[in-house]
């Protein structure tokens, strides 16, 4: 499929998924692909809340990235947090994301994004089957079950989006990217757990040191899990 095509594509499932929805909102990480999503986004939605993991060890240069575009597109950004700072966190518990990577996500990521999904009915994502094995069979409507039980609308526009389609439309439209891509890496999570990717042909391969191939955000909720990351996120407090 042509960018032109994929583009319309994309445009018409934004367009749907809004005019059915209540209370939208987008996940970014402000990588390449999170950043056509929200142009794309913005030009429906200007003012749709957009929400950043801040983990607290993300690159300084993902931070000015994302302030600096916030600022050139007047997003509407919302920051979520841990309810511990690193500080207290590495107190308590110790270097995590050294020694138990998945109770850190679980911390910082996932626990928050979870809580910030709460007031929400839609939740937009710029994930691509081609990102990774466990994105292959990803649908462009899906229902997300929270681990509260509440279901909300989860949209994923750029499914069928490669990589070379996403370099293409930043490129069109003359959107600066994350200065990081420019020193070799290709998928940019927090500092500690990225690192220049292993394999050429795996896009992802630099995250978590090849252990692992998701942080949890966008993993279904099954019965168990409730009980699970609930108490993960709930030793913070």
């Amino acid at each position: 499929m042509n960018l032109d095509s994929l583009i319309d594509d994309a445009r018409r499932d934004i367009a749907a998924a809004l005019a059915a929805s209540s209370s939208p909102c987008v996940t970014s990480s402000f990588q390449h692909d999170c950043v056509v999503l929200l142009h794309l986004l913005i030009e429906e939605r200007p003012d749709v809340p957009v929400l950043f993991l801040e983990t607290g060890y993300h690159f300084d240069e993902t931070l000015e990235y994302r302030d600096r575009m916030t600022r050139a597109w007047n997003l509407n950004l919302r920051n979520l947090s841990s309810r511990q700072t690193v500080a207290e966190q590495e107190s308590q518990f110790g270097i995590l994301n050294q020694t138990a990577p998945d109770r850190c996500c679980a911390m910082r990521k996932v626990g928050p994004l979870f809580e910030g999904l709460a007031p929400f009915d839609t939740w937009f994502t710029a994930l691509r089957r081609e990102q990774s094995p466990t994105r292959a069979s990803l649908q462009v409507h899906d229902d997300f079950r929270l681990p509260s039980g509440t279901e909300i609308r989860k949209i994923s526009p750029l499914a069928a989006w490669t990589n070379g389609d996403v370099w293409a439309y930043l490129h069109r439209h003359s959107i600066p990217a994350l200065p990081l891509y420019d020193q070799g890496y290709t998928s940019i999570g927090c500092k500690p757990c990225t690192s220049l990717p292993l394999s050429a042909d795996d896009l992802r391969s630099g995250r978590w040191q090849g252990k692992k191939l998701e942080c949890g955000i966008h993993i279904q909720a099954e019965a168990g899990d409730v009980e699970e990351v609930t108490h993960v996120y709930s030793l913070e407090s």
